[in-house]
């Protein structure tokens, strides 16, 4: 079904510097200078293509607005909101794991903020029926006082708070399909019943002892945080598998009133970081369940937060696939890196490792 679909971006988010790294790391001793892979060019692509392609004109593009500083205070310390400012005024620095702060990040991570409140506002208010929000820092590591894995402060789990408050919603959907696990959205919620967490991601990957499917959060958010962990190699079919039984059937008895996606290309087949080959297509068919759960329960209100995604190459094909999903249209753009190979049927390792999600969400919901 065509949907009005909003689209949130700004040419600050690429001026956002992680410097002159190799993969996830700063350059020095033995690492010799290269390209980051948090780099502009995996989110600027993205838009290239959607002009190229004319995709764009399918979109309404909303202007983002700069989160203030009581917003990011939702979710984060005020020292630690100090430190990022401080980093960033004095020309950068590492906000603790990985997360780079370059000149003028402080700005630019506020307006990365504002484009998902920017985001809540036009769902809510009926301006659009969905979005795409392609920010840039990258935020669900980003914990309470301290950045991490490329994220400095936590897009949707402030505009989750976001919409909790200036909308009184009492059910809110976060999933993150993210192939590392959403570490700081989860502390976030880890205690609340009013936002319901579901991480799937690639199993022992990052961060370190995060994301165990033994983890289904604390006091009143008890049931109300799902970890499903993967395999390496899973792909497509695992991902619907996934789908099948577990996400779809949790979020049908959830009922939602609204919707967040972190969406992270990076479990594409060609990502340098992970390893979990989903395809284009793939992306798309998540992305049209998901949607299809936002009509039926939260009136198609559905958000999808850009997070990683480190192939410069294939994330603009794999994101397009989802702006098309939530827009109910195709653009005109093949994926020329689907050349007919499609896998067989699932390992039995990888159903296995859905069916001890299952055997642990069996608890509090009905699944399996």
């Amino acid at each position: 079904m065509s949907t009005v679909t909003g689209f949130i971006c700004d040419e600050s988010y690429f001026w956002h510097q992680t410097g002159n790294g190799a993969l996830n790391l700063s350059s020095g001793g033995w690492i010799q200078a290269d390209t980051h892979a948090e780099n502009p060019e995996t989110k600027r692509r993205v838009k290239n293509l959607l002009d190229r392609s004319k995709f764009m004109d399918e979109l309404q593009q909303i202007a983002p607005r700069s989160a203030t500083r009581a917003e990011i205070e939702m979710n984060h310390s005020s020292p630690y909101i100090d430190r990022i400012k401080e980093l960033s005024d004095a020309g950068g620095g590492d906000a603790v794991v990985h997360a780079i702060v370059g000149p003028d990040s402080y700005k630019i991570a506020l307006k990365s903020t504002g484009g998902l409140l920017t985001s809540v506002d036009a769902v809510m208010e009926e301006r659009v029926q969905n979005a795409y929000a392609l920010v840039r820092p990258p935020g669900h590591h980003a914990e309470h006082d301290e950045g991490m894995g490329f994220c400095l402060f936590n897009n949707v789990a402030i505009a989750a708070k976001y919409a909790r408050e200036k909308y009184g919603l009492k059910r809110i959907v976060i999933l993150d399909w993210d192939v590392h696990h959403g570490n700081g959205t989860e502390t976030a919620f880890k205690n609340d019943s009013d936002v319901l967490f579901i991480s799937v991601h690639q199993e022992n990957i990052f961060p370190e002892n995060r994301g165990a499917v033994t983890y289904t959060g604390k006091g009143s958010g008890e049931g109300y945080n799902v970890n499903i962990e993967l395999p390496a190699g899973t792909g497509d079919e695992g991902y619907f598998y996934t789908f099948d039984k577990l996400i779809e059937p949790i979020i049908d008895q959830y009922e939602p009133e609204l919707i967040f996606v972190s969406a992270g290309q990076d479990a594409s087949r060609f990502d340098p970081i992970g390893r979990m080959l989903v395809t284009a297509d793939g992306y798309f068919q998540m992305s049209n369940r998901i949607k299809k759960l936002a009509e039926k329960h939260s009136n198609g209100r559905l958000i999808a937060c850009h997070e990683g995604g480190y192939s410069t190459a294939y994330v603009p094909f794999c994101t397009l696939r989802v702006i098309e999903a939530l827009r109910g249209k195709e653009s005109p753009v093949e994926d020329p890196f689907d050349l007919g190979f499609h896998e067989g049927p699932m390992y039995p390792h990888q159903k296995e490792a859905v069916y001890r999600a299952v055997a642990i969400q069996s608890a509090y919901w009905d699944v399996g």
